[in-house]
This record gives C-alpha cells, sequence and structure tokens, in this order.
C-alpha cells in the first residue's frame, strides 16, 4: 500500500538554477559499469518493537530528509557527449519516498526481494525508499524465537538506496535522525571513528624465499549447477544470520593485538578458503576489499558515499601456514598468526590516505574525455582487471552508533544491511552489532551461487568466526560488546544501561546460535532468516 500524496503535496522541484554537483569519482565509476542483471542497490534494515504511527513517521522522514540536503539529489538528464555527470540538489523530495506494505506472511520476504532487485531512481529525489512492514506475533524474521512476545506487533523499516548515490552508512545517519525527530529525544553526541597509529610496517605477502609477491587473488568458486543455468541467473541472493559477537582480545599498551573486524577479516578468508577446497580448487591468496569510513557520525556527517576501499591480503607470512589453515580444524596457532598480520595490515591501511578507488580510477574519470567514451574505457577496464579484482568485498559498521530510538515504538532490536556483490567478486559480507549481538548479511550474485550454496558458505563463515572467537578466548578472558574498535572508550566491560543502544539490559554474548537460521529463501531475489526458515525447510 503505497502514499496518496500527490507530488504538488511534497513539492515536486525542478530547480532549474538549483545547485548541481559533478559526479564524484565513486559515483562516476559506479554509474558507468550499471547493470540491469544485478541492481547496485545498498539495502538498510532496522526492527523496532512496537508500531509506528505513519503520518508521523512520514514527517519525521521528510524533516530528517529536510535535515541532510545532500541526500536530496537527482541525476541530472544529458548527452554522452557531456564532459560530466552531475547530481541536482533539489531541496524538497520528488515524491513521497515512504510506504507502507500491506501486512502478511511473505510481507518482510518480499519487500527484502524488493531491496534485491528494484533500484530506486536516479532521476527522483531521493534516490532511496522506505518501506514500513508490520511483523505480527512472536519474534521478527531474523531473530531468535525467545526475543518474540506472541500477539506482539513488531515493526521493520526497510530501507533501500541506489548506490551510486549512498551508501549504508548515509542511510542509517537518516534513519538516525528519523528516530530522534519522531521519538522527540534529543540527540546525543556520536563519536567518530578513531584510528590508531599502526605498530610498524604493514607486513607484505611472501612466497616460498620470503619475497613480496603481488598475486592473483583467487575468485569464490562457482557451485555445482551447469553453466548454462549460472549463465541465466540474474541478481542478487541473500541470507542474513545472528550471531554472538565474537570476544575482543584484552590490550596492551592501551591497542589490542587485533579488533573484532580483524577476526571478521579472517573468517571471511577462512570461508573463502574452505570452499574452494570443497569445491575442488587449489588454495590460494585471498584479498578482501575493506570499506573504511572516516566521518564524522553526527547530523554533519556528509552524506552520499563517503568511503574509501582498501585492499587487505589474507595471506600468513609463513607459508606453510595454509594447509594448517584449512584443514577440517584449522590450527589455532596458525589462525592467530593470521589475526596477528591482519591486524598489522588493517591499521596501517587504516590510517593511510589515499584515492577513494585508486590512482586508476582518478584517470579513468578525469574530465578529458567527454562521459560516454569514459564510461567505455571504465568498463573496458574493468573487464580487463577482472582476474586481478579482489575476492570478496567484507563491510563492518561496527557497533551501531545511534540509539535509533523512536519512542513508544521501542529503540532498534537488530540492525541489518547489505551492500552490492556484482561479478567478478560476487560475494559481500556486511556486519553491525546492536544490542550485544551481531548480525550479518551473506549477499552473492546469483550468477556464481544458488541459495544452497550461499547457506553452506553462511555455514563456513559461522564456524571460521568461531575458530577465530576461539582463539581470541585463549588470549583474553574479557568479553567484548561491539564488534568494532574505532569508537573511542570502547573495551572489555559491558555497555551502561543507560547508554544509546543498550534497551535497559546486560548484552547477551553467550546465546546459542540456530543452524536453521541459514536457509535460503526459494523466492528469487529474496532473503529468509531465522523464524521463516525455520517453518520451510530447504
Amino acid at each position: 500500500m503505497t502514499s496518496s500524496r500527490t507530488a504538488a503535496e511534497w513539492g515536486t522541484a525542478t530547480h532549474p538554477g538549483g545547485v548541481r554537483l559533478p559526479f564524484p569519482i565513486i559515483d562516476e565509476v559506479s554509474r558507468h559499469c550499471l547493470s540491469d542483471d544485478e541492481p547496485e542497490t545498498v539495502h538498510v534494515e532496522v526492527h523496532l518493537p512496537g508500531r509506528l504511527e505513519p503520518a508521523r513517521l512520514r514527517t519525521a522522514f521528510r524533516r530528517a530528509l529536510l535535515t541532510h540536503p545532500r541526500v536530496l539529489m537527482r541525476e541530472v538528464p544529458g548527452r554522452r557527449h557531456r564532459q560530466s555527470f552531475a547530481w541536482e540538489l533539489t531541496g524538497e523530495p520528488d515524491s513521497d519516498p515512504v510506504s507502507f506494505v500491506r501486512p502478511g506472511p511473505d510481507a518482510l520476504g518480499r519487500a527484502r526481494a524488493r531491496a534485491l532487485t528494484q533500484c530506486p531512481s536516479l532521476a527522483l529525489s531521493p534516490p532511496m525508499r522506505l518501506e514500513v512492514i508490520e511483523v505480527d506475533g512472536g519474534a521478527a524474521a531474523g531473530e531468535p524465537p525467545e526475543a518474540g512476545v506472541p500477539g506482539a506487533t513488531r515493526t521493520v523499516l526497510l530501507l533501500t538506496m541506489h548506490h551510486t548515490a549512498l551508501d549504508a552508512g548515509s542511510g542509517l545517519r537518516v534513519l538516525a535522525t528519523t528516530a530522534e525527530l519522531y521519538g522527540g529525544s534529543a540527540a546525543l553526541p556520536v563519536p567518530g571513528p578513531v584510528r590508531p597509529a599502526p605498530s610498524g610496517p604493514a607486513p607484505a605477502a611472501t612466497d616460498g624465499t620470503g619475497r613480496a609477491v603481488r598475486a592473483r587473488p583467487v575468485r569464490v568458486a562457482p557451485d555445482s549447477r551447469p553453466e548454462p543455468v549460472r549463465a541465466r541467473a540474474a541478481g542478487n541472493g541473500m541470507l542474513q544470520a545472528e550471531l554472538p559477537v565474537p570476544p575482543r582480545v584484552g590490550r596492551t599498551g592501551g591497542l589490542a593485538p587485533w579488533t573484532v573486524n580483524d577476526q571478521l577479516l579472517v573468517a571471511a578468508s577462512l570461508m573463502v578458503g574452505r570452499w574452494n577446497v570443497s569445491q575442488g580448487r587449489p588454495a590460494g591468496p585471498v584479498r578482501i576489499t575493506m570499506p573504511v569510513d572516516d566521518r564524522p557520525r553526527g547530523r554533519e556527517m556528509p552524506m552520499g558515499n563517503g568511503t574509501r576501499l582498501v585492499e587487505v591480503a589474507m595471506t600468513s607470512e609463513d607459508p606453510r601456514d595454509t594447509d594448517l589453515l584449512l584443514g577440517e580444524r584449522p590450527d589455532l596457532a596458525a589462525v592467530a598468526r593470521l589475526l596477528d598480520t591482519t591486524a598489522r595490515r588493517t591499521r596501517a591501511l587504516k590510517s593511510a590516505q589515499g584515492a577513494p578507488l585508486g590512482s586508476g580510477a582518478s584517470l579513468l574519470t578525469a574530465r578529458l574525455l567527454p562521459v560516454g567514451i569514459r564510461g567505455a574505457l571504465t568498463r573496458g577496464a574493468r573487464r580487463a582487471a577482472a582476474p586481478w579484482t579482489s575476492t570478496a568485498l567484507v563491510t563492518n559498521i561496527g557497533r551501531v552508533p545511534y540509539s535509533l530510538d523512536f519512542g513508544d515504538a521501542g529503540r532498534a532490536i537488530a540492525v541489518w544491511f547489505s551492500a552490492p556483490a556484482r561479478m567478478p567478486r560476487g560475494l559481500s559480507v556486511a556486519a553491525a552489532s546492536t544490542d550485544g549481538r551481531l548480525h550479518v548479511t551473506l549477499r552473492w550474485s546469483r550468477a556464481l551461487l544458488g541459495d544452497a550454496a550461499g547457506t553452506h558458505l553462511a555455514g563456513l563463515f559461522e564456524q571460521s568466526l568461531s575458530t577465530t572467537s576461539q582463539v581470541t578466548r585463549a588470549g583474553s578472558n574479557a568479553w567484548g560488546f561491539g564488534p568494532e574498535a574505532d569508537i573511542p572508550g570502547a573495551d572489555a566491560t559491558a555497555p551502561d544501561p543507560e547508554a544509546p543502544g543498550a534497551r535497559g539490559k546486560a548484552c547477551r554474548p553467550g546465546r546459542p546460535y540456530d543452524r536453521d537460521a541459514l536457509r535460503p529463501d526459494p523466492t528469487p531475489g529474496g532473503a529468509r532468516s531465522a523464524r521463516e526458515n525455520r517453518e520451510r525447510p530447504s
């Protein structure tokens, strides 16, 4: 059920003399490489324990958009021979981006499917839509059954954005402002990320002689479907899981040996390595693309695609560790060595400065040629560089820094998000922590993996993350409550019950994880999790 308001009521803005901004490098590269087969969407999913008032939410969301005017943009139309793409700031939404979905048992699953298959238009401001889904009875989809209250009505806010224009951090900031305006609570100061200085030079990947090498990274092996079947598959698949937050190792001299973000990277590399071995592929170097976001988190946060992408080599300094890592029971000492090496690499990469996509992208987007020619060159370079593209994308927001308090509808009890998983990479892992739980989303290209393979990968990721947790617990008895060390003052103590996101109760790191949550949605383009999966066998 969509809004019946007209565009005029929402203030359709033509603004021929409005503010225009040239596309940043990331936006232009994304715009050149758009494909109908793999929509460039980002989705943010917030679960609330209560119900929202439609008119009040629409008003709060509209005011949040006006608070962040950079979100109110659309692409300026033009010809292929123009010199640059440009955004036009409209000052008002072109239409009502909020819709309330008709309740039903498959309402949330269908909304997730739309988030993967239907991209918001770049020709309309803002390039996002917010769907509100009410979940009746028991636990909301994606939550453990003990979290539900029979007969209660819960709400899911599902925000879908075009990734050419906005990223997950921007969408989460808009939702945080919406919560502040809806709930009437004063915004608390939100600390920005703090990057510790690297403890030494980043270790390089080496061969058996100790010489640094730049080996071609391995690809995620395709599943066992026939090649013609994979070639006809379109879009992304997605699976969401709730896991215990991994423990954090104790600090020495104010610096932890590795963060939970490092554990996620290692778990993802072990997942890919073990999957490839199971598919009969030889082991090889895994490289993971990791977004780094240095923006402030308050209302002054710049909107758009504000991260820079870095590549982390997930290889041990000792090549003999490869066999120890990829066995049925990975050697904990080898995992510890990989964690230590990864931590030193990520500290160096986070503290370094550089172009968002590297010098090559800066050259391809230089305004020396018309956008049509630049687009052809960019797509050609992307195809040529496909064998050297990183193995997977791992995005970690960490502990969600906002309370997301919607007043009488309650505070967020779960936050999931996902990033595109386009070929040739074909796999992305996204993680966020809320209320002491880790919410992980695996998203994959259907041209690479089917639902059964996605479920298998998710199981391997859970096992691999459990392995890194064993290593961490062996070195520290302190349990952590948020998955990233980029938040000032974060330590291994329990959060203040009155702090944003604490929900007035202790976190639950030890709650068992339900393997039945790892079952895919048979609906093309959809995703299914927790409670829904228990009711529908794979």
